[in-house]
């Protein structure tokens, strides 16, 4: 059994990938444009008022919840599919709004881009998808040479225009909080070769295709050849709801946490239910069961009751750069010694 979202004061374990070992990790700083509460503030909001606190992203993206979400805006370069399902944090959508007007700058006149899926707006399960369940993860369309989609479209070599995908994917990577970028491994390859074309350094590529480690941000994901599927850190909505969610469950406002179980030969939903002290329909709920069969060696999602302890604090690592743009970063925030400027270089 593996606890998938718990919080208890002190701190809160961020779902994601650990960084390359060049690649130092970052304390939590506020968001742009955001704020942090002190845990005291931000305790009494959550008694007081929850709604003050803004969106929280609350345990991992296939088994947690989001509270007070923003919708996806529409905007002059994309399209929303469906607005029904398109609800996040503040962070999650100042990423994407800046990946895709970064390929506006770079691109002007560039066909507007689908955005889909995201959360529901109460977080938890959506639809098909076992993610998107805490407003950090957004599936997003391609640049097509034919131009503007008015919805996902299988894609090869020949329908994409590569330069515009290959800047989208980029912007991801140097200027978000971006944890994983899933793609069908067609494309992936397709990817490569554009930014190799492009000069692009090698060694960045390598890191960031996990060609030479196993931490990759771009990844294989089947059934991913019509959209990339792009998840995300978020220093505040993920900080301020590890600090307020034992409160949000004791006050209602939320609902407790979930634990995963593989299930073994012979176990029955009502077995677990007992177990965990919760209910078949809750159990059921959790993991969009139809019936009441389950197949053993999955893991299932657990709804429990009460809130084991957490892992440890949220830990954003530090965006991984290619070594011009990194050289820039180091130069624009001097140390005022050439020593501790050159090994702030070397660790990123």
């Amino acid at each position: 059994m593996a606890v998938l979202w718990a919080i208890a004061l002190p701190a809160f374990a961020a779902d994601g990938p650990s960084t390359a070992p060049s690649v130092p990790a970052a304390a939590v700083t506020p968001a742009p444009g955001g704020r942090l509460f002190d845990a005291g503030a931000l305790l009494v909001a959550a008694r007081q008022d929850p709604a003050s606190l803004g969106p929280l992203s609350i345990g991992t993206p296939d088994a947690g919840l989001l509270l007070n979400p923003r919708p996806f805006p529409e905007g002059p370069f994309w399209t929303v599919r469906d607005s029904r399902e398109a609800w996040a944090t503040d962070e999650t959508i100042e990423f994407v709004v800046d990946a895709i007007e970064a390929v506006e700058a770079r691109y002007p006149g560039s066909p507007r881009l689908v955005i889909g899926d995201i959360s529901n707006p109460a977080g938890g399960r959506l639809g098909r998808h076992r993610s998107h369940q805490v407003g950090r993860d957004a599936d997003i369309g391609f640049y097509y040479l034919r131009g503007e989609a008015d919805s996902f479209r299988t894609a090869r070599k020949k329908d994409l225009d590569l330069p515009r995908t290959w800047a989208l994917v980029r912007a991801f990577v140097t200027e978000t909080d971006v944890d994983r970028i899933f793609v069908d491994r067609s494309l992936i390859s397709v990817l490569y070769a554009q930014a190799v074309a492009e000069g692009e350094a090698r060694g960045w590529l390598n890191d960031i295709f996990g060609r030479t480690s196993e931490k990759g941000i771009i990844q294989h994901e089947r059934r991913h050849r019509d959209h990339m599927h792009v998840r995300f850190f978020n220093r505040q909505a993920q900080e301020n709801g590890r600090i307020a969610y034992p409160v949000l469950v004791e006050t209602g406002t939320a609902p407790p946490p979930l634990v995963k179980h593989r299930v073994r030969q012979g176990e029955t939903l009502g077995a677990l239910a007992r177990r965990y002290g919760t209910s078949v329909s809750a159990i059921r709920a959790a993991n969009g069961l139809r019936t009441t069969r389950l197949r053993a060696g999955r893991s299932y999602t657990i709804p429990i009751r009460r809130t084991p302890p957490d892992a440890g604090p949220v830990v954003v690592p530090h965006r991984r750069l290619p070594p011009e743009v990194a050289a820039r970063v180091v130069a624009s925030e001097p140390s005022g010694t050439a020593e501790a400027d050159t090994a702030a270089a070397e660790q990123r």
